[in-house]
C-alpha cells in the first residue's frame, strides 16, 4: 500500500461511511427520528448553529477544567503510588473499588451537594479521567530496573534524586499516553453529567433533542462531541511527540 494512500485513509474511510449512510437512509426511507441522513444532520447543524456552539463551549469548558484537575491530582498521586510501596498497598485497592463504581450513580449525589449545573459536570469529568493517569504514572515509575537503582545508590544518589532524575522522566511516555485516554473519558463524564443534571452543554442539548424525537439534532450533538474529542486527542498526540520524542523516534522511523 502506497504512502499516499495510507495518508488518505483517515479521510476516505469516514467519507465512504457517510456516503453509504446517506444512500441507505434514502433507499430504505428511514425515518429521521430513527436514523437521520447525514444531509439532514448537516442542515440541522446549520439551523441550530448558535445553540450548538454555545452548548459545545460549555461542554468544552467543563471537560477541560475537570481534565486539568485530573492531570494535577493524577500525576501527584501516581508519583506517590509509584515511589512508595506502602502507599501503593494502602491506596490501590480503594482506588480500584472507587473506579468500579459507575460514575452516573455518583451524579445524583453531586447534585444534592452542589446543585445542577457546571460543578457536577466538572467533578464527573475529573472522577472518570484521573484513574488512567494515576495508573500509568505509577506503572512508569515501577519500570525502573532494580539493578539501575542499585548502581545509582552505589554512586551516592538518594531515593529522591533517583525519583526526580530517573523515575519521573522514565514515566513521562506513560503519562502522556494516559492523557490521550483520559481526555476522551473526560468528555464522557461531562456529557453524562449534563444529561442527568444540567441546563446547558451538549449532553443537555441531546437530552432535549431525544425528548422531542429530534433525531438530526441528537446526532449533531454526537458528532460535535466526536469532533471535539478527536481534536483534543490529536493535540495530546502532538504534545506527546514533542516532549517524549526520544521514546517514540523508533516508531517514527517505521512510519
Amino acid at each position: 500500500m502506497s504512502p499516499a494512500l495510507i495518508r488518505t485513509l483517515p479521510w476516505s474511510l469516514p467519507l465512504a461511511l457517510v456516503v453509504v449512510w446517506e444512500i441507505a437512509c434514502r433507499l430504505f426511507e428511514i425515518q429521521s427520528f430513527i436514523l437521520p441522513a447525514p444531509s439532514a444532520i448537516v442542515a440541522t447543524t446549520i439551523e441550530f448553529y448558535g445553540a450548538i456552539a454555545q452548548h459545545a463551549l460549555q461542554t468544552l469548558f467543563t471537560t477541560v477544567v475537570g481534565f486539568a484537575i485530573a492531570v494535577g491530582f493524577g500525576l501527584l498521586l501516581g508519583i506517590a503510588l509509584g515511589a512508595s510501596k506502602p502507599i501503593y498497598d494502602a491506596m490501590y485497592p480503594m482506588m480500584i473499588g472507587f473506579n468500579s463504581v459507575p460514575k452516573v450513580a455518583i451524579v445524583p449525589i453531586l447534585v444534592i451537594w452542589f446543585g445542577i449545573g457546571t460543578i457536577p459536570a466538572i467533578i464527573t469529568a475529573f472522577l472518570i479521567s484521573f484513574f488512567p493517569i494515576v495508573v500509568n504514572v505509577a506503572t512508569g515509575l515501577a519500570t525502573i530496573e532494580p539493578e539501575l537503582q542499585d548502581v545509582l545508590r552505589s554512586l551516592g544518589a538518594r531515593k529522591v534524586q533517583i525519583l526526580i532524575k530517573v523515575g519521573i522522566p522514565r514515566s513521562m511516555p506513560y503519562f502522556f499516553a494516559s492523557l490521550k485516554v483520559a481526555i476522551t473519558l473526560a468528555f464522557v463524564g461531562s456529557v453524562m453529567s449534563e444529561m442527568v443534571a444540567s441546563n446547558s452543554g451538549i449532553g443537555y442539548l441531546m437530552q432535549q433533542a431525544a425528548s422531542t424525537f429530534n433525531g438530526p439534532l441528537l446526532f449533531s450533538g454526537l458528532i460535535v462531541i466526536a469532533i471535539m474529542g478527536v481534536v483534543m486527542y490529536e493535540a495530546f498526540v502532538w504534545v506527546e511527540r514533542r516532549f517524549t520524542f526520544w521514546a517514540t523516534r523508533a516508531q517514527d522511523a517505521l512510519t
